[in-house]
């Protein structure tokens, strides 16, 4: 069954780092271009990175460009959002998906979701 399952996140204070980890099935990951997004409590979902399957394309939200690094490692089947210099305004529930075609800013181009893990940034 198709799955992916995301990891890593944690309470830091403003200006610390976290990286976070998504595993997928082989069935999902080997040919799929993957994000993260993240949903803050009162707030719709917002697009956060974007990353092509051979990870030769990335794509940034706004508010966390150059603060944020996607990557992908094809042979463990990972991507990872790495983050620096985080800001109360990154807490949020930051959920890795995988399918897009075409825009990877639009949830409704995914056809897969992790079941999100907790970022907690305090000042």
């Amino acid at each position: 069954q198709a799955q992916l399952v995301d990891s890593g996140g944690g309470s830091v204070q403003a200006g610390g780092s976290l990286r976070l980890s998504c595993t997928a099935s082989g069935r999902i990951f080997s040919s799929e271009n993957m994000g993260w997004f993240r949903q803050a409590p009162g707030k719709e979902r917002e697009f956060v990175a974007g990353i092509s399957w051979f990870g030769s394309r990335t794509y940034y939200g706004d508010s966390v460009r150059g603060r944020f690094t996607i990557s992908k490692d094809n042979p463990t089947n990972t991507v990872f959002l790495q983050m620096d210099s985080l800001e109360p305004e990154d807490t949020a529930v930051y959920h890795c998906a995988a399918g897009w075609k075409i825009v990877p800013q639009m949830t409704d181009e995914y056809k897969y979701w992790g079941q999100g893990t907790q970022v907690t940034v305090s000042s």
